[in-house]
């Protein structure tokens, strides 16, 4: 017999204490009748009205947004972007909250986290329980960072460029995105009609005037003479292979970072705030204290990024092995360390290429992985190779929690831990953390 469907309780209002903040941009409180509401426009002990946006009778949890609010955060202010808020742009998670309290709410979160899936403490773990905010961005409340390089503008049918809505396929049209960087918004992407497209990506590099503009088309869509408001080179989306295809001009642009150039090719990974690059690299390094001759991995390596910068510092008698899987990222990655004999990069996924290499015995490792994290079986094979230091770089606290479990199980501790806004006004937070053998921190 087949069951009840259960009853959608989409649009329902509950009047709810606000509890604290959870991983993903949302806080946690529940209704009277204790089912569990994630609740975004919200901060920890606040009275507010939440209407279910997603979730039925009997669900585990109900998703909503705070559409009125009864009793204020000291940490509330009103949002500066006229895009933000319940349904509508679902690029920025903390637009109502002060540039201060946003980053004590991911301090939470990564907190929570390793507490929750490694069983840390922050002492436990060598942070001193601060989020920094990167050089530039501290701003008054009601000022917003503009900080990201590289913007996907949505479009909808009728061509305007816009961000979708918050866990929505449904386009958000603006006529100007806040958080986007200076270089993305002189482009003018939001003032012209894209007729045909799907997606239009921007990216304004940091360390040259490059700017480029990487098209999708609908299916059989003609792709549009693109006349923006700077010289910018045109890239497109193959609708049917995925893969990337030059247009006019050059298929990549050239960052900058610990004084090197890369060239980063058909909108391949490259770190979005403008600062990051080097806040990332400079807190590996103090952390791994590279020596000459060391012999170091970077692995998830992208362009080359850290290992550039471990090659500088291992020297001629030292030697990186970068490991990367997409095949561009790799093309880039050997052009940009090209002057460099000692540093090979190698193309396939970490898993599969380290067990091949024979590799036994390094002195550092570098680990960038991707939201997902490192995983189990990766992180055993790391922790057999003796390593003297490990940097582990997160864009996740939750996979970056669990991956510091297994390392533990391999005998590795935390030596220090950094954390950096460098996402301002969404949920997102990176963090640095230095391993070491747990019989040298003993």
């Amino acid at each position: 017999m087949q069951a009840e469907p259960r009853k959608s309780l989409v649009g329902e209002e509950y009047e709810v204490e606000i509890g604290p903040v959870a991983h993903g941009g949302h806080c946690i409180a529940r209704t009277s009748e204790g089912q569990v509401l994630f609740v975004r426009h919200a901060l920890p002990g606040e009275r507010v009205v939440a209407r279910v946006t997603e979730g039925e009778e009997g669900a585990r949890f109900l998703r909503a947004d705070a559409v009125e609010v009864l009793d204020a955060s000291k940490d509330r202010i009103d949002v500066p972007c006229p895009f933000a808020g319940p349904g509508r742009c679902g690029g920025c998670d903390w637009q109502h909250a002060k540039p201060g309290a946003q980053r004590r709410l991911k301090a939470d979160v990564i907190a929570e986290q390793l507490q929750h899936l490694a069983g840390l403490t922050p002492e436990e773990a060598g942070w001193d329980g601060t989020v920094m905010p990167a050089e530039g961005d501290k701003v008054p409340a009601g000022q917003v960072p503009s900080w990201r390089t590289r913007v996907q503008y949505a479009v909808t049918a009728d061509g305007r460029a816009g961000l979708r809505r918050h866990r929505s396929h449904e386009v958000e049209p603006i006529d100007h995105c806040m958080i986007a960087a200076e270089g993305v918004s002189e482009l003018g992407i939001e003032k012209r009609v894209w007729t045909g497209m799907d997606s239009v990506e921007a990216i304004a590099a940091t360390g040259s005037q490059d700017r480029q503009v990487i098209l999708t088309p609908k299916p059989g869509a003609r792709l549009p003479l693109v006349e923006l408001d700077r010289p910018v080179s045109v890239l497109r989306v193959d609708e049917r292979s995925g893969g990337v295809h030059r247009v006019h001009g050059r298929p990549f642009v050239r960052e900058r970072a610990d004084g090197r150039t890369y060239r980063v090719g058909n909108g391949g990974f490259w770190q979005v705030h403008p600062q990051a690059a080097d806040t990332l690299v400079t807190a590996v390094m103090q952390g791994l204290l590279p020596r000459k001759g060391d012999m170091a991995l970077d692995l998830y390596c992208g362009v080359g990024l850290f290992a550039g910068a471990l090659a500088d510092r291992v020297g001629d008698q030292g030697a990186v092995l970068g490991i990367e899987s997409g095949k561009r990222a790799v093309e880039d990655a050997r052009h940009n360390l090209a002057d460099f004999d000692r540093v090979r990069i190698e193309q396939g996924k970490v898993e599969s290429v380290l067990p091949r290499t024979g590799i036994t015995e390094v002195d550092l490792i570098v680990l960038d992985p991707p939201r997902a994290g490192a995983g189990r079986k990766t992180v055993e094979h790391l922790s057999s190779l003796g390593a003297r230091r490990i940097a582990y770089v997160a864009c996740d606290p939750a996979a970056l929690a669990r991956d510091l479990g297994y390392f533990r199980d391999g005998g590795y501790r935390v030596r220090t831990l950094r954390a950096f806004d460098l996402f301002p006004m969404t949920h997102h937070v990176e963090c640095v953390a230095i391993l070491e053998p747990a019989a040298k921190g003993s």
